[in-house]
């Protein structure tokens, strides 16, 4: 049974795909931990939470719902970069021969509706699909890859371009690994819920306006390629996000940077749409 997994004030959560929501321990009966992150390593009785829903008595609709980051502390963000040809370009960069993989912090990770607090003059965004590992291993062949993955989810991957870039060689980790420099949600979907999870559209806005569009399946590196990769490096934990890269379109092709007030719409087919505000340390939440 397909599922849709939200963290709802901090509570594991289904969703239905009228944007109703039932709290993951209430409806198994309290096999389902309350907690987001333990709730991960039981896919097989999301799974089966999942097929009783339809019958089940919604706790609220997630419009209304406060929603944190679905994956809330995993052991391990990594990132990938120039992983479309179209952002290669407009870098004015090479297409790498192996993945070009680095870490976000998990501490920057941020909900779906939560502010960017912007941390520097040069703050970017890219809009990317972000995989979450639901079955851990090592060594993982690539025709294999997509069995380990429990869903699949949106994300941004905020950038301080300036803070990225201010060492040879660049700092991709601290640069991008700022408090809330890490949002993601609003749900993470099994992979079973798509006809193709390696081909939905991706889109970014910044207020309204289009900046970023493509198609997963233009990726330079699929994510069976990530997975293997990554997994005969090191071992791959339940939670683990891989953020696959960003199209191109980014902010700072075009000196386009992000800004107090601006609204980042970020939305991938099958999945959803976070809405992010960026304001400045000093402004209210």
């Amino acid at each position: 049974m397909t599922f849709r997994f939200a963290n709802i004030e901090g509570r594991a959560a289904l969703v239905d795909y009228d944007g109703r929501w039932f709290d993951a321990e209430r409806v198994s009966s309290g096999v389902v931990s309350a907690d987001p992150m333990e709730a991960w390593f039981q896919l097989d009785d999301l799974h089966v939470a999942a097929r009783k829903i339809a019958e089940a008595r919604p706790d609220g609709n997630i419009s209304v719902a406060v929603l944190g980051p679905p994956i809330p502390s995993p052991r391990s963000v990594f990132a990938v970069g120039l992983n479309y040809q179209a952002h290669a370009d407009e870098a004015k960069m090479k297409v790498p021969d192996v993945p070009v993989v680095f870490t976000k912090f998990p501490s920057c990770l941020a909900g779906p509706t939560d502010a960017v607090v912007l941390g520097g003059s040069a703050d970017d965004y890219e809009a990317e699909l972000v995989v979450v590992i639901g079955v851990g291993g090592r060594g993982i062949p690539r025709e294999d890859a997509w069995h380990h993955v429990g869903g699949l989810t949106v994300g941004q991957d905020i950038s301080d371009r300036a803070l990225q870039f201010a060492a040879e060689p660049a700092h991709f980790d601290l640069g991008k690994s700022r408090d809330t420099y890490g949002p993601i949600g609003p749900v993470v979907v099994s992979t079973d819920s798509f006809a193709d999870p390696a081909d939905l559209l991706l889109t970014c806005q910044v207020n309204g306006e289009r900046r970023q569009e493509d198609r997963t399946s233009n990726l330079i590196f699929d994510v069976p390629t990530l997975i293997s990769y990554l997994s005969n490096i090191l071992t791959l934990t339940p939670g683990d996000l891989i953020f696959t890269g960003t199209p191109e379109g980014v902010g700072a092709a075009s000196f386009r940077f992000l800004a107090d007030g601006d609204v980042i719409t970020t939305t991938i087919e099958g999945i959803g749409t976070m809405a992010n505000r960026c304001r400045q340390p000093d402004q209210p939440a």
